[in-house]
């Protein structure tokens, strides 16, 4: 077998049937599996998914339903030694990806027989590639440059920048030195020579000790520019104490594990930024909890967003039951892909601008506009108060950045 899909799930089932549905179509021509692991979700994710899917011959589906949340790494390893393929891709439920994303990955890499991993284009619900999709090594000093605030000044410098190595083109393949654990194809001969996830890292860092040590392993890392779309964290919740814990617990796991051999003196700055970091975050939290419980924030207005649905003339109908049954602030437009490839962006459509003070989600219907098309409308011209938000006829289901709605 060619490829292994392996997709950790917990509470974000609308979110994985939409990728689920994308790789449907990517992995068309793929000799490929997917499994999906659940981490004890309480939204009866594999009740749901289970049915729609598994009568699904290309790709199969696997389906493993966990007793316990048991991290990322450890989910992902379950399914990983279960499978034989020369491939791995690891993908996050909130995601979906491109038509040609996956076979252009799996193309380049049995182009370069030296690539242990290799990242792609993540795309932010506004269009705008998200920094993470390259990242390098946080090594003492480039740690450093990140948490003192250096990095974000000097972006573009070779040294300073290389956290995020905003020096490299966007639009042209690159070794990198991190890929993120949202889309991470593997191969499996460099997989079985460095190990699987360490589970040491219940959920954060773990993408960058596999990735340090493929490159220790003698592999190269790579970037590609294909696209998917990262809703980046629906299956989180950044504000919590937890959130705080984990994250900051998992800069200090890879420290000790890769770095701890650093003399006493070289590697103290380096903790002490990471406690100090974890602590600002957690008393930032604290207080803003404390202002709210005593009424110090005034209330803001609610913004309500501006929903412009795109879909063809046999579902403009449906579209607008949709948007009165959910009281949306709404508009409706007779668009294809064959119509008005530029979707949005079409003069013709006559759509007025959004203010900058309101936001608004630009809603493609997916049986008129393909994956990889709202992907490229998007990126050709990214608007910060702009979103991408999908329609599903069959379901008569709409999926935004920050909600589910039916």
């Amino acid at each position: 077998m060619k490829l292994t899909v392996v997709i950790v799930n917990y509470n974000v089932k609308y979110y994985l049937e939409q990728c689920l549905h994308s790789l449907e179509v990517a992995l068309r021509d793929v000799d490929a599996e997917v499994y999906v692991v659940d981490n004890h979700s309480s939204d009866g994710s594999i009740e749901y998914l289970k049915p729609r899917f598994a009568a699904l011959a290309h790709p199969r589906i696997h389906f493993i339903q966990s007793n316990h949340n048991i991290g990322f790494s450890r989910a992902n390893n379950i399914a990983i030694r279960q499978s034989q393929s020369d491939y791995v891709l690891l993908l996050n439920p909130d995601t979906f990806v491109a038509e040609n994303t996956i076979a252009e990955a799996l193309s380049f890499m049995d182009e370069h027989p030296k690539a242990g991993a290799l990242g792609v284009s993540m795309l932010q619900s506004d269009g705008h590639i998200a920094r993470e999709s390259r990242r390098g090594l946080p090594t003492p000093m480039t740690s450093f440059y990140k948490l003192s605030g250096l990095c974000e000044r000097f972006p573009m410098h070779h040294r300073i920048g290389r956290y995020y190595m905003s020096y490299l083109p966007w639009d042209e393949a690159a070794k990198i030195e991190v890929i993120s654990g949202a889309f991470c194809l593997l191969r499996r001969e460099a997989l079985n020579k460095v190990g699987l996830l360490d589970e040491a890292f219940f959920m954060y860092g773990e993408d960058i000790d596999l990735s340090f040590r493929v490159l220790k392993g003698g592999y190269e890392n790579w970037y590609l520019p294909v696209r998917i779309l990262h809703y980046k964290g629906e299956s989180t919740h950044k504000s919590s104490l937890r959130y705080v814990h984990v994250f900051y617990d998992a800069m200090l796991i890879f420290f000790r594990k890769h770095y701890g051999h650093m003399s006493f003196l070289f590697s103290l700055p380096i903790k002490i930024a990471i406690y100090f970091k974890a602590f600002v975050e957690l008393i930032k939290m604290q207080i803003v909890k404390m202002r709210k419980s005593l009424g110090f924030f005034s209330k803001r207005p609610i913004v309500i967003p501006v929903y412009t649905f795109l879909a063809p003339k046999e579902h403009l109908e449906a579209c607008r039951c949709f948007a009165r049954r959910r009281g949306l602030d709404a508009r409706f437009v007779e668009a294809t892909a064959a119509t008005h490839p530029q979707g949005h962006h079409e003069k013709s459509l006559g759509l007025e601008p959004i203010p900058m003070s309101c936001y608004g989600y630009m809603v493609y219907d997916t049986s008129a506009y393909t994956y990889g098309q709202i992907l490229d409308i998007f990126a050709s011209k990214p608007i910060d108060n702009i979103l991408i938000a999908t329609y599903y006829p069959e379901q008569d289901m709409v999926i935004t950045s920050e909600d589910t709605l039916l």
